[in-house]
């Protein structure tokens, strides 16, 4: 059986949000303010990073189609991490919150027509504020950041999914 082609980012969102969002329903509050080492993010914090890139990235897709530089600020994110206590957060609303903004992107980028969605933009600053980033004097595309999103967001559930592993040698209790 070979696999369907997704269309776009919207659809890969709407592919791995739902089935990540289960998953990490399945992680105990104890587990997910578990820092693996100094200085790291625990699954809270991370889920809540995300968050912010969510919202952050909900206005850089709008604005994006109704000018043409993409140039946006970008934010500390320790510090918003810090200040927002995400590790102090109820696990399971913090789950709903992150999937209902990423199904709610989802349905920007789905809505987001061509021409803005494919326009190169030599004014940008995804050299600073992507992912994956670009350098300054090469254009990019509304496209283009709307699939580093995603990678990003995979990038960071990849780091959640190792905590929900249990470590070699042990077993995970039943719930």
């Amino acid at each position: 059986m070979s696999a369907v082609p997704r269309s776009g980012p919207a659809d890969l969102l709407r592919e791995i949000v739902p089935a990540a969002a289960d998953r990490l329903r399945g992680m105990s509050d104890a587990d997910a303010v578990r820092r693996p080492g100094e200085g790291r993010w625990a699954p809270k914090e991370i889920l809540g990073h995300l968050v912010d890139s969510a919202t952050n990235n909900h206005r850089r897709f709008v604005l994006a189609q109704l000018a043409n530089p993409m140039r946006y600020g970008g934010y500390d994110q320790d510090a918003w991490v810090r200040v927002q206590r995400y590790v102090e957060a109820d696990w399971l609303r913090l789950i709903d919150l992150w999937e209902a903004l990423n199904l709610h992107l989802a349905s920007i980028m789905e809505g987001i027509p061509a021409e803005p969605r494919g326009r190169l933009r030599s004014e940008h600053n995804l050299n600073e504020i992507a992912w994956e980033l670009v350098p300054a004097e090469e254009p990019v595309t509304l496209e283009y950041f709307m699939w580093d999103y995603v990678g990003h967001l995979q990038h960071h559930l990849r780091q959640i999914d190792v905590r929900l592993a249990p470590p070699p040698g042990r077993q995970r209790s039943s719930p």
